[in-house]
């Protein structure tokens, strides 16, 4: 089989490519210039140059063709306008789960399949198997990876049935010492090299230095909620349906200046997070304080002390029907259906117990354990077991 690999210059995506060569497919390597821009880049240069340099080190010591594409415009269109856009609405994208959907497993996946391949495979920890239904009709499941603490299928969590069935994850049943392993033994110059960090394709980045090239720093004010804020100690009303508990559940409180006291200054909520603790500049607490709240009209970010403040948690979070993505599209709910399900809220937060719920105004995740810091923005995805089924939009 003709296969094009997404060769990254990482140890994941050399190593699979290794393994497809090994079961005898015709491996193609190519290598996505996603970003040119340094000055925002932590490290002293671009990374990707020197990520291109191992990619083709990997191919020339494979014996593999190597080569490379730009996809600067694309990407800068799809992912990193959409990262300005959602900070400015006091949204948290990630960005990571759009370059799978947007680039890797979409326009990139086309180029190679324009070239002849049959197959796209990355070196993401996740696995692909297939099934037929009742009338003969193939239906791919996206797996966890078997190396549970490298697990990616959540950054997969947006992909179509049609782009699963042109996917392969050829490490997926390796954990990640097992991949480095393989790497030194075949003397691989990537064996042990770091892992990525940062965003995808572009690297390890000062989140506000990139975000301040289009978004411009405003001094707003921090305000501290303390723990006997009212809305904390009410008792929870009754409903008359399970639609209104859930929008009672999966609501955020609304701070007002008033609530709380000002302790600080900020260069603009923008910038920050729900949930986030550094680069706050607070002092005088025996905790740290995090972000419950931004309040983007009026530039306000409100926090509290502590990692157990009541104010960060949530029992339910909403997605609009328009955000919602479900990979298996047989396992797709009809409204006043409901499911147990396993659930997480980003990445490497283990799965927790919930159910979620279809009504016509909108879906819900309502976990069995109330969840700290749930982010408008970031991408829910659920699961059977070790299979994602759907992700979404959080509200």
């Amino acid at each position: 089989m003709k296969i094009v690999v997404g060769l990254s210059g990482g140890v994941d995506s050399s190593v699979a490519a290794y393994l497809l060569q090994q079961q005898g497919h015709e491996v193609i390597a190519l290598f996505m210039r996603n970003w040119n821009d340094a000055s925002v880049t932590l490290e002293d240069e671009c990374p990707w140059i020197e990520d291109s340099n191992d990619a083709l080190l990997v191919a020339q010591k494979l014996g593999i063709p190597f080569q490379v594409i730009d996809m600067s415009e694309l990407y800068k269109e799809r992912i990193v306008d959409y990262m300005f856009d959602e900070y400015q609405r006091g949204r948290t994208p990630n960005p990571d789960i759009l370059c799978n959907r947007e680039v890797k497993f979409d326009v990139f996946m086309k180029t190679a399949l324009s070239l002849g391949a049959e197959k796209v495979a990355t070196g993401h920890y996740a696995r692909v198997t297939s099934t037929f239904d009742e009338n003969g009709k193939e239906i791919f499941h996206l797996l966890a990876g078997k190396d549970h603490n490298k697990d990616q299928s959540y950054f997969l969590c947006q992909l179509s049935q049609d782009q699963l069935s042109k996917a392969l994850f050829p490490i997926g049943e390796l954990t990640k010492p097992e991949v480095r392993k393989i790497a030194k033994e075949i003397g691989l110059v990537t064996a042990d090299k770091k892992d990525s960090q940062g965003l995808c394709f572009i690297g390890k980045v000062s989140l506000p230095t990139f975000l301040q090239q289009q978004l411009i720093p405003k001094e707003g004010e921090i305000v501290e909620i303390f723990n006997d804020f009212p809305e904390f100690h009410k008792e929870t009303p009754s409903f008359s349906s399970k639609l209104e508990e859930l929008e009672y559940l999966s609501t955020k409180i609304k701070y007002k200046k008033e609530d709380g006291k000002v302790i600080g200054k900020h260069q603009g909520a923008q910038f920050f997070t729900i949930g986030q603790s550094k680069g706050l500049g607070i002092g005088g607490h025996k905790e740290s304080c995090f972000i419950v709240c931004r309040e983007m009209e009026n530039n306000l970010i409100f926090v509290g002390e502590g990692k157990n403040f009541p104010g960060l948690f949530r029992k339910a979070l909403k997605i609009e029907n328009a955000e919602l993505h479900w990979v298996r599209e047989d396992l797709k709910l009809e409204n006043g259906e409901s499911m147990e399900v396993l659930a997480r809220i980003r990445y490497r937060q283990t799965l927790e117990k919930a159910t979620i719920h279809q009504f016509e105004n909108g879906f819900y995740i309502e976990f069995e354990n109330p969840q700290s810091a749930i982010a408008e923005g970031q991408f829910a995805a659920w699961y059977l077991d070790d299979e994602l089924i759907g992700s979404g939009v959080i509200a």
